[in-house]
């Protein structure tokens, strides 16, 4: 189906441009979201009527979400969720979490606007893109871990998953030692000597 775009829609095309689309796309996306028009006669006469107040809104939408973009760019958030010992989580983080979390910040954002390029499933730290419009878009990360403590270590650069492994391990050496020196003071043949 060839639609006229209506707004800058990614890897597809900007304002005005006139692209042939699947048309199960452009029934169930394009069209309803008021993203393209059908490129027939009337609808091209239409929007060259209409051409310049469309490209007003987008400018003015675009300075809009520039704007908020400053608010959000760069900041970070703390998702806390449980886990497993090696850093599973019990379920993932949806990008409904992270916009709930954002707007408790003071931003308002939809979950659509959150690109997550696949699922959240281990605690960390992770760089998300926001998308505000069409041409803006802001970097946040996303710091997820067990508890505010964990949290901390992980935003300062530490990998709470192997220190916790490396920790494990310290213990278990140390109590295989004092069992060792515990086996051979009981030993009966060890007094013996």
């Amino acid at each position: 189906m060839q639609v006229i775009l209506l707004e800058r829609v990614e890897n597809l095309g900007a304002i005005g441009d006139e692209v042939r689309v699947r048309d199960g796309f452009a029934r169930n996306y394009l069209l309803p979201q008021k993203k393209a028009l059908r490129a027939t006669d009337a609808n091209k006469k239409l929007f060259e009527a209409r051409r310049a107040e469309i490209e007003a809104q987008n400018a003015a939408a675009r300075t809009d979400a520039e704007k908020a973009s400053k608010k959000i760019d760069g900041s970070s958030y703390v998702l806390i969720r449980q886990a497993g010992e090696a850093g599973q989580l019990y379920g993932s983080v949806s990008p409904r979490d992270i916009a709930e979390e954002i707007n408790k910040g003071g931003a308002k954002i939809d979950r659509a606007n959150v690109v997550l390029d696949k699922p959240i499933k281990t605690i960390g730290l992770y760089e998300v893109r926001v998308r505000l419009h069409a041409e803006v878009y802001a970097g946040i990360r996303v710091n997820v871990a067990r508890s505010t403590d964990e949290a901390e270590r992980q935003a300062r650069g530490e990998n709470v998953i192997s220190s916790a492994i490396e920790a494990e391990r310290a213990q278990a050496s140390a109590q295989a030692k004092e069992l060792a020196a515990t086996s051979i003071t009981n030993d009966p043949s060890a007094r013996a000597e």
